[in-house]
């Protein structure tokens, strides 16, 4: 019996990462090749169907993961996977902060030879004009995102101070 207990926890909890954990992780993951690796397989089992903004997490972990494909071809493909993903993930939840977020961060951090950069004026709008509507966690992690993105001026940035 408490094997099977035991069992029904584990198959429970492995489903879905722990949106707080993988908040956690997301600013780490272009640090190392590594860091991304881990990153992408926390998220492996996420589908359409699961709370969007962990799809949305999910497409970065794509589009991150690109970067480290050794054939062009290969690289260019999983990029394009991991837009189309995140730009479905967008259209489906427009107004969701945190997938705008996840966004504007990938934007303003791809080669510009990506073309992967036309909503980054958009999405700092959208953050901007919607942060204070948010909760205290979820302000805490905008704010920290504001504060070291390059797409926000130093005074652009005093909306979150």
């Amino acid at each position: 019996m408490k094997l099977l207990f035991s069992l029904f926890l584990w198959i429970t909890f492995i489903g879905n990462p722990d949106l707080a954990a993988i908040r956690k992780m997301y600013p780490t993951v272009t640090k190392s090749e590594t860091n991304a690796k881990e990153f992408t397989a926390k998220l492996a089992n996420i589908s359409d169907d699961d709370d969007k903004v962990l799809v949305a997490y999910k497409a970065a972990s794509v589009l991150l993961d690109s970067k480290f494909e050794k054939k062009l071809g290969e690289k260019m493909a999983r990029f394009k996977e991991g837009a189309k993903l995140l730009e479905s993930t967008v259209k489906s939840e427009p107004n969701n902060i945190e997938i705008r977020m996840i966004r504007l961060s990938i934007q303003e951090n791809v080669p510009g030879i990506t073309g992967y950069k036309k909503n980054i004026k958009g999405d700092k709008k959208f953050i901007t004009e919607h942060y204070d509507e948010q909760n205290s966690s979820l302000k805490e992690y905008l704010k920290n995102f504001v504060l070291q993105s390059k797409s926000f001026s130093e005074k652009e940035k005093q909306f979150v101070k």
